[in-house]
């Protein structure tokens, strides 16, 4: 088979994660930088990384790299690539997005444009034409400028990996499920574990969390743009990828696992457990209307992971579709920076102080417990009471978090 080299974008701060998750999927590492992790593989890599990644953003066919520090250079660079080679000849082509960081070029639709024009004039002279109808499949094209340096890849994903296709309902800024399932990565947390989320939103947590117990690809129930690039990767591999991952699911793993959601508000939990539902897990973990104040459990050694909130003010919606967007009035789930900018200090922090007091006070009453949360809360460890452990940069969009965590005593025998 054609050996690729492949691009895993992510959050800025869980490379680690996403390259521990491709190791284990049995591929080589030829790079990690800020926001990204490069490997190698083939078309089979392509597939199977789609479907099991879980803490990448998507899967990037690199095609290749150039210094540009004017616009002859962006174009010659982009010319020089193998268009011809890869593209067929009715492709759908585009410069899908452009970013650029400490950049002689930076205008975005600039580069997009010229990008564009040189990749039809490489097609011309493979298939002699004026004029491409491109009417066939997509093969949408990102790239990145980094002092200067441009690299280039076609987009084998299509919607972002997070995009899991269980949520129905959401809140108005939720967690990522990507980042969701790469923030419980970072923890010693695993199925047969107790988990509880004190403040769960529409349960994505908990969710991601199940979906890791029974080992339940994240990429099983949706589709990506590389299913149509037939010429390069046949539907036989596909289906060996998504058999693969059904023989790996363990259900008996998820119903030893106790995993619990709260969240003091009635309609975060209704969102939840529609999600639960659509993920196929609702049976298996225990979503509860319950403040932060209720925290407890019976048991020891048990984990808090949790998203709690950063200072925003706090909404309410009422359920009247099945579409996130229908639900912009629902109270956030407080991480997401292009839907909602972080307050500041002076705005909500009064608010949420005994939020984080309180879940400190019921972090110590719960013996042997381990606790991890990420937040942008500058007085987290103030309020909380307990000075964390360590603490991990992890930025959402361009809001800088912090990863605080407080591990508890490993169990006995």
């Amino acid at each position: 088979m054609q050996q690729f080299e492949l691009i895993a974008p992510c959050h800025f701060g869980m490379e680690s994660v996403v390259k521990n998750e491709i190791y284990d999927l049995g591929y080589e590492i030829s790079e990690v930088s800020d926001g990204r992790v490069t490997f190698t593989g083939d078309e089979e890599a392509i597939a199977r990384a789609n479907i099991g990644l879980r803490s990448a953003e998507r899967v990037l066919y690199k095609v290749g790299s150039f210094k540009a520090q004017n616009w002859d250079e962006l174009f010659n660079g982009t010319y020089a690539l193998p268009w011809d080679e890869i593209l067929p000849k009715n492709a759908k082509f585009w410069v899908t997005k452009a970013s650029s960081v400490k950049s002689a070029l930076f205008s975005p639709s600039d580069i997009q444009s010229i990008m564009k024009k040189a990749m039809v004039e490489k097609m011309k002279t493979r298939w002699h034409v004026t004029y491409f109808d491109e009417d066939g499949a997509s093969f949408p094209v990102r790239v990145f400028l980094y002092k200067d340096e441009v690299t280039v890849g076609i987009d084998t994903t299509g919607e972002s990996l997070h995009k899991r296709g269980y949520r129905r309902l959401a809140v108005k800024a939720p967690i990522a499920e990507n980042l969701a399932a790469g923030l419980i990565m970072l923890t010693p947390w695993k199925a047969g574990r107790i988990l509880v989320d004190p403040f769960c939103g529409s349960g994505t947590i908990p969710i991601e969390a199940a979906l890791m117990a029974a080992n339940i690809a994240p990429g099983m129930k949706r589709d990506f743009t590389s299913k149509t690039w037939t010429d390069m990767i046949p539907g036989t591999i596909w289906d060996d990828a998504i058999e693969e991952a059904q023989d790996l699911v363990d259900m008996e793993e998820l119903k030893n696992t106790d995993i619990q959601g709260y969240d003091i508000d009635p309609d975060a939990i209704y969102a939840a457990r529609e999600n639960a539902k659509s993920a196929g897990i609702e049976e298996y973990i225990h979503l509860q209307v319950r403040s932060v104040e209720q925290l407890s459990h019976p048991k020891k050694y048990g984990f808090i992971i949790t998203n709690p909130p950063y200072g925003e003010r706090i909404n309410t919606f009422t359920p009247g579709s099945n579409t996130p967007e229908s639900l912009s009035e629902i109270r956030s789930e407080r991480t997401s920076p292009k839907q909602a900018a972080p307050a500041p200090a002076s705005e909500g922090a009064e608010d949420i102080a005994p939020l984080y007091k309180a879940l400190g006070e019921r972090f110590r009453a719960l013996d042997s417990w381990s606790m991890y949360l990420i937040t942008s809360y500058e007085d987290c460890e103030k309020q909380i009471g307990i000075k964390a452990a360590k603490n991990r940069k992890i930025y959402n969009g361009m809001l800088k978090t912090y990863f605080y965590q407080f591990p508890g005593p490993k169990p006995r025998g």
